[in-house]
C-alpha cells in the first residue's frame, strides 16, 4: 500500500478500509471510519489522538477482540476475518495485547503463575516442570524475580503488574503486540522504565508494535511512524521525525503545540482548539475536524478531504493540500 515510505515491500499487517460502528439505542456510533494502514515487521506504529477518537477500538479490532463492521485485516497476507476455529486460534498466538490498566487486567484471584500460564495452557501442550520453567523465564525477561510466580497481583506495584501483563503477552512468542496505552495508568517515574523494556523486547524478539498513547513525547521516543486520529478518521501519517518537525494537519499542529520543550530559550506558540469534540453519533459533514479548525473553508463543510501523500511518506487528509 502507499501509506509508507518504508523500504520493505511485504507488510506484516495490512488494514484495508477498516470500519467499526456500534449501534446504541438505534443510533450508529462511528468509532472507526475507513482506516487503511500497513504495519511492517519490526516497526512501531504510534497511534495518537484525543480520548474517544477510536485508538483502542482500532487495536482491538485488528486482533479480533472486536469484530469489524467493514474492511479487511491481513496478517502475513491472510485475511483474519475469513478464519474460523483452529485456523483462527493458531493465528491469534501471533497477535497479543497489553492492556491499559494493570490493576483491572489481572485477575486478583489468580497467582502470577496462572495469569501468565493461562495462554500457555490454552494454546500449547507445555505442562508440569516445563510450564513452570517457561513462566519463570518470562518473569526474568520482563525484569521480575522467578519467586514472584506464587504471588497475587495485589502484592505488586503498578509497574510490576504491567510487567506481568507484558510477560503474559509474550508467553506465546507473538509477532505483533497491541500496546493499548500501557503506561497511562503508571507513575511518571515508572513510565520510562516500561517503555525502555518494550524497546528492549522488540530488539530481542523482533516484535512489531501498535503503540497507543496520549503522551506525545513518549510516542515520539518509541515510534518509527505515527498515525494521528480524529473522531474515528485518519488525520495524518508520517515518520516520527517528520511529523514532529513539520506537522501538516491543523489538528496535528494543535496537538504538538502542547508538547513541552525542554529548552527554556525556545518558545512554541500554543494552538488552542475551540469547542468540544463532536459526537461520533452525529459527526460534522465534510471534514470531521472543520468545526474546530482555524483554517476551515466552505469546501470543508461540503466535501470530505481525500487521504493523500503530500511529501514522500507523509500523508494527510486536509483540503489545505488539495491540488
Amino acid at each position: 500500500m502507499i501509506e509508507t515510505a518504508n523500504k520493505k515491500t511485504n507488510p506484516l499487517i495490512q488494514i484495508k478500509n477498516l470500519k467499526k460502528f456500534y449501534n446504541v439505542s438505534g443510533k450508529v456510533i462511528k468509532a472507526v471510519d475507513n482506516v487503511s494502514l500497513d504495519i511492517y515487521e519490526g516497526e512501531t506504529i504510534g497511534l495518537v489522538g484525543e480520548s474517544g477518537c477510536g485508538k483502542s477500538t482500532i487495536g482491538k479490532t485488528i486482533i479480533r477482540l472486536h469484530e469489524a463492521t467493514e474492511g479487511k485485516v491481513l496478517f502475513s497476507g491472510e485475511d483474519i476475518y475469513s478464519l474460523k476455529g483452529n485456523a483462527l486460534n493458531k493465528l491469534k498466538k501471533d497477535m497479543q495485547i497489553i492492556f491499559q490498566d494493570p490493576y483491572s487486567s489481572l485477575n486478583p484471584r489468580m497467582k502470577v503463575e496462572d495469569i501468565i500460564g493461562e495462554p500457555i495452557d490454552l494454546q500449547t501442550k507445555i505442562k508440569g516442570k516445563a510450564r513452570r520453567e517457561r513462566i519463570e523465564e518470562l518473569l526474568r525477561i520482563v525484569g521480575l524475580k522467578p519467586d514472584h510466580i506464587s504471588r497475587f497481583p495485589h502484592e505488586f506495584s503498578g509497574g510490576q503488574r504491567q510487567r506481568i501483563g507484558i510477560a503474559r503477552a509474550l508467553a506465546l512468542n507473538p509477532k505483533f503486540i497491541v500496546c493499548d496505552e500501557p503506561i497511562s495508568a503508571l507513575d511518571v517515574s515508572i513510565q520510562a522504565q516500561v517503555v525502555n523494556l518494550l524497546k528492549e523486547l522488540q530488539d530481542e524478539f523482533d516484535l512489531t508494535y501498535l503503540f497507543i498513547a496520549h503522551d506525545l513525547s513518549m510516542v515520539k521516543y518509541i515510534s518509527d511512524r505515527i498515525l494521528v486520529m480524529y473522531l474515528g478518521n485518519m488525520a495524518e501519517l508520517a515518520d516520527s521525525e517528520s511529523l514532529y518537525r513539520e506537522p501538516l494537519h491543523p489538528y496535528t499542529q494543535a496537538l504538538l503545540s502542547s508538547v513541552p520543550i525542554p529548552n527554556p530559550m525556545k518558545r512554541r506558540k500554543r494552538i488552542i482548539l475551540e469547542g468540544e469534540v463532536p459526537s461520533p453519533i452525529n459527526p460534522p459533514s465534510g471534514c470531521v475536524f472543520r468545526t474546530r479548525c482555524r483554517h476551515a473553508m466552505k469546501k470543508c463543510e461540503l466535501e470530505a478531504p481525500q487521504w493523500q501523500e503530500v511529501k514522500a511518506g507523509h500523508f494527510t487528509a486536509c483540503h489545505l493540500y488539495t491540488t
